[in-house]
């Protein structure tokens, strides 16, 4: 292992060791809410990054993975007594289910064809969901009674390391390999005996399964809400905002964004509450005209700009001129 690798997992192990002992220092509930909206986003994107990231199919639809996650989870803790660890397992495969059910017609479609039909599907779910269960669901007085907030931060917590954790492990291995080479070019890839079906369904069931599971965890978070309300599109649309702001394609974009995005909502909701959506959408539609990497590309950028200027000043050769 390089030094280089040394020194970020020991970075790692500071960073998780910090989030698990955050509880102890923060003490206001507010600031917990906001370190689990972290997690949540952090997890949505991540794990939609997986698929449209790295394997370069661009779904509007995730908030089906999610909302299914979150409804299978909170019909079985809830109405049949089942435990809930088993209830967000149940949420999670029901969400890779149906991706693979879906997925090989959908994956018919190419390009802005197939972000369409993705989102449309999230919205026939959304609308199905909101007829069967139109009314407010609600945590009963047993589990009220229990209810705990550092409880719902460490679920978070572990599923947002699960999803790094699992995005790191598949990009890095050979199906890693195969997924970005269907991204960069299909048919090439298809050349080459890469099946682009077989990666673009695993890349898809890998990242239902973590959006599942992350919709498990909203619905234990939750002390009421209404059925129909983790398949909107905006969960969606957040998602790929968040990977994008920070930088697709990579593992670290999708922590940056997150961050970024709820610090920023939280503060444009207290300073701007009409128009923070419409600043959220032209950032959006601002980074990917002007800076398609992200977060990451400008922070890249910049790091070579300081290191070259740097080198200027102390007479040393840019590496293009060395040697």
């Amino acid at each position: 292992m390089t030094g280089k690798r040394v020194l970020a997992a020991g970075l790692l192990v500071v960073i998780i060791a910090v989030l698990v002992a955050l509880p102890l220092f923060v003490k206001k509930e507010s600031n917990i809410n906001l370190a689990i909206m972290v997690g949540l986003y952090v997890s949505l994107a991540s794990s939609w990054n997986i698929l449209g990231g790295y394997t370069g199919q661009t779904s509007l639809g995730h908030a089906a993975f999610f909302g299914l996650g979150t409804l299978v989870t909170r019909l079985l803790w809830l109405s049949t007594g089942l435990p809930l660890p088993l209830s967000i397992l149940a949420g999670a495969l029901v969400a890779v289910i149906f991706s693979l059910i879906i997925g090989a017609p959908a994956f018919k479609l190419r390009g802005a064809y197939f972000a369409i039909g993705t989102l449309a599907l999230g919205q026939v779910l959304y609308v199905i969901v909101g007829d069967r269960w139109p009314m407010i669901t609600s945590l009963p007085a047993a589990q009220l009674a229990t209810y705990s907030i550092l409880s719902r931060y460490y679920v978070f917590l572990a599923f947002t390391v699960l999803t790094i954790a699992v995005a790191y492990l598949l990009v890095n291995s050979r199906f890693g390999l195969g997924m970005m080479a269907v991204r960069e070019e299909e048919d090439a890839a298809e050349s080459l005996g890469v099946s682009a079906l077989r990666h673009k369904l695993l890349a898809l069931g890998v990242s239902s399964f973590l959006a599942g599971l992350v919709g498990g965890a909203f619905a234990f978070y939750h002390v009421g809400y209404y059925p129909q309300l983790p398949f909107g599109p905006l969960w969606s649309f957040d998602a790929v905002t968040i990977a994008f702001i920070g930088g697709t394609g990579t593992i670290i974009g999708p922590i940056i964004g997150g961050v970024f995005f709820v610090l920023l909502r939280e503060l444009l909701a207290v300073k701007l509450v009409e128009i923070h959506l419409t600043v959220f959408g032209t950032l959006f539609v601002l980074v990917v005209l002007f800076l398609p990497g992200g977060l990451v590309e400008a922070w890249s950028k910049t790091r070579d700009a300081l290191a070259r200027r740097f080198r200027k000043q102390q007479g040393r050769p840019l590496p293009q001129e060395a040697g």
